[in-house]
């Protein structure tokens, strides 16, 4: 809260429910005194009368104290809930044997009004000018600091990968059903998808940083929002932009091998995997800007990467994987389209026109709704009649953490932090029904 925001008929309000108040000053040596009182608040001039107490250095009229009033509950094995504290800046005076202070300025924070992870998002810039005064201060250059480890895995987002896992393994176990391995080279095809798929979550971190849609929005998730390494300073756009052009032509050179040893349908697969993956967020094109991003995603973390890796194997394309890469593509699709939610309002602010912004939320839930029914139908339809493998129905059971997004998304669609279970669940709702799609045609092969 500001000063302005704490007019006099609100600090009432706002001070509410705490019982004491801690009075902050400097004593004749400079030394800081913290004493613990009561209080008051005059709702009709917002002013604060504070008893008296006993110190060995009183402060006296005119002194500048800080007022603080906190209020905060343990949990046990967790850490605290319920925190709030608003700080009171002014001079002290003396007023019918009392002790007033008119409020000069005011800090504070209600978890019940914005929760932590936005209170500490909100006051990023806050840091930034923070180290930017320390580093003329000093005349050297302060910054946050990580090990280079921890900023490449904060910026690749390497736990996502899962997306890239289960299309490639997929595509491997399919030619395998049909009588074909090559494990080896199937490794190395992971290892280009992946780098592909790195190199996809740099470039979007790029992108909506320049357009400023990471800015805008202020309450990230672990699954939503980005990395967050460019807005808290971790690294620098040249670091980003170094870093995708690797991941990229590493991704490219070991595409271009393959098409060259194993298949040529690969290098168009490939070229459209490339070019979905830059121009994602990427300008001109900008898909997700568009409200093709969801689309996008299906295609490049499905079909292309499933048949992809089939052609790898077998040296040619087939209808029965293009099939099985079908739910797997809904599903990851819809990880994207659930985690889009908590995204739209800073979305809305640097154009990003998401199918999260152009719908409101009862079409995105029903949206939601449909395509997971239809990820499922596509299951039981290919297990019960032969397109795949009847072991293949096993991937039916993790339906219930559908109604479990689908009930997240119903209770909490207005809280990120809130709706951040169903999207954990969402994603592994993706990971589960691939890895069963997966042991289904093991399963097939060993039976």
């Amino acid at each position: 809260m500001s000063a302005k925001a704490v007019i006099h008929p609100k600090l009432a309000e706002h001070l509410a429910g705490y019982d004491h108040v801690v009075v902050s000053y400097a004593d004749a040596d400079g030394y800081p005194v913290n004493v613990a009182t009561g209080f008051r608040v005059d709702t009709e001039t917002g002013r604060i009368d504070i008893d008296r107490f006993e110190a060995p250095d009183v402060p006296g009229d005119g002194t500048e104290v800080e007022l603080t009033f906190s209020h905060v509950r343990p949990q046990p094995g967790v850490g605290y809930d319920q925190r709030r504290y608003v700080n009171v800046w002014g001079p002290l005076a003396t007023a019918s044997g009392r002790w007033v202070v008119e409020p000069a300025r005011t800090t504070g924070w209600d978890e019940e009004r914005v929760p932590f992870f936005e209170y500490c998002e909100r006051n990023v810039p806050r840091a930034h000018r923070y180290m930017e005064a320390l580093s003329a201060e000093r005349g050297v250059e302060i910054r946050p600091t990580l090990p280079l480890g921890w900023r490449l895995f904060l910026a690749t987002r390497v736990p996502f990968l899962t997306a890239t896992l289960v299309p490639v393994f997929l595509g491997a176990v399919v030619a395998r059903a049909h009588g074909e391995s090559a494990w080896w080279w199937v490794m190395l095809a992971f290892l280009g998808a992946a780098c592909i798929h790195l190199g996809l979550n740099v470039v979007n971190d790029i992108y909506d940083t320049e357009s400023g849609a990471d800015e805008a929005n202020v309450t990230p998730t672990p699954f939503s929002g980005g990395s967050r390494v460019l807005q808290h300073g971790l690294v620098s756009p040249g670091f980003m932009r170094a870093l995708a052009v690797g991941f990229f032509a590493a991704g490219i050179g070991i595409g271009l091998f393959l098409a060259a040893t194993r298949a040529t349908e690969i290098l168009w697969l490939g070229v459209a995997g490339v070019f979905l993956s830059i121009f994602y967020t990427a300008p001109p094109v900008k898909l997700v800007y568009r409200g093709l991003g969801d689309l996008a995603v299906a295609i490049g973390f499905g079909p292309i990467m499933v048949l992809g890796t089939y052609a790898v194997v077998t040296g040619r394309l087939d209808g029965e994987a293009l099939y099985a890469s079908l739910p797997v593509a809904i599903l990851v699709m819809l990880i994207l389209y659930v985690n889009q939610v908590p995204d739209r309002h800073g979305d809305v602010q640097a154009g990003k026109r998401t199918l999260a912004v152009r719908l409101g939320a009862r079409a995105v839930i029903g949206g939601y709704d449909v395509a997971a029914i239809a990820a499922f139908a596509l299951i039981a339809l290919g297990g019960l009649t032969g397109v795949m493998p009847a072991w293949t129905l096993l991937a039916l059971l993790p339906a219930p953490l559908a109604v479990k997004v689908h009930r997240g998304l119903v209770t909490h669609y207005e809280e990120p932090y809130g709706l951040m279970p169903a999207m954990g669940a969402n994603i592994g709702l993706h990971a589960l029904v691939g890895l069963l799609l997966i042991l289904g045609y093991v399963l097939d092969v060993a039976v």
